[in-house]
């Protein structure tokens, strides 16, 4: 009786084991699951946009006389002040490389006067009034921020006065055309606006005035010869109307 006993409580622990085992393997093992990134949108600067600007801009002006074809050096003089205006244009990228083309004008308040080298009783005064750009780009982009360089035409309208005794004597205003480069940096700061400062120079070339309005003060019978450069740093802020691609 004891054998068989011990037969049956062997049997009954084998008959356990092998339940308890076919338990663990019906439980499938644990699987991990990991979330697949995120893909990031590529940043894409091909679009129309359109924005403001507002800064500082100087302009360097050199007076000469022309007398019988010989050229009275007068002096030269630098004035400076505030611009504020807008922009508009498109570009185009191609890989990492960005092209484009862009109009901005601005009302300026470049404003300054000097004493005349050949006739100290005369303050010569020079004021721009405002100015356009015509450029094209070229820039390297790297996710949301752009580096540019610009070069195209530009517009200056400026005043140029004469006075003796705080009474004017002698005016010009005159619209004056010649070329621009710049340099630029830009970055996206919220989907689709950016924000960027820009540096211009605007050659704008020297010319004889034949036509100021009131009698030269300076020499008798001599023309105005007036030399213009402007230089302009320029703080911006722009609306891309297309942006991210996916």
């Amino acid at each position: 009786m004891k054998k068989l006993g011990l037969v049956t409580l062997g049997l009954a622990a084998l008959s356990l084991a092998s339940a308890a085992s076919a338990a663990d393997m019906a439980v499938p093992p644990a699987v991990s699951y990991v979330t697949p990134p995120v893909a990031r949108p590529f940043y894409d600067w091909t679009g129309f946009y359109a924005g403001l600007n507002g800064g500082w801009g100087q302009t360097h002006a050199c007076w000469d006389q022309v007398l019988a074809g010989v050229v009275v050096v007068d002096g030269c003089h630098d004035v400076s002040g505030g611009m504020l205006g807008g922009q508009i244009g498109y570009r185009q990228q191609l890989g990492f490389w960005v092209w484009g083309v862009e109009a901005q004008g601005d009302w300026a308040n470049l404003n300054g006067s000097r004493t005349s080298v050949i006739n100290p009783a005369v303050l010569e005064t020079t004021r721009v009034e405002g100015l356009g750009l015509f450029t094209g780009q070229v820039g390297y982009a790297w996710g949301p921020a752009l580096l540019y360089f610009k070069g195209g035409a530009a517009v200056t309208r400026s005043r140029f006065d004469a006075s003796i005794a705080g009474a004017n004597v002698s005016t010009l205003n005159v619209t004056r055309a010649g070329g621009a480069v710049g340099v630029g940096f830009e970055y996206e700061f919220f989907r689709y606006w950016s924000a960027g400062l820009e540096y211009d120079h605007l050659f704008m070339g020297k010319a004889a005035n034949s036509n100021f309005v009131g009698v030269n003060p300076i020499l008798a019978g001599a023309n105005n010869q007036i030399s213009q450069d402007v230089d302009m740093v320029t703080l911006r802020i722009n609306y891309r109307f297309e942006g991210y691609t996916y």
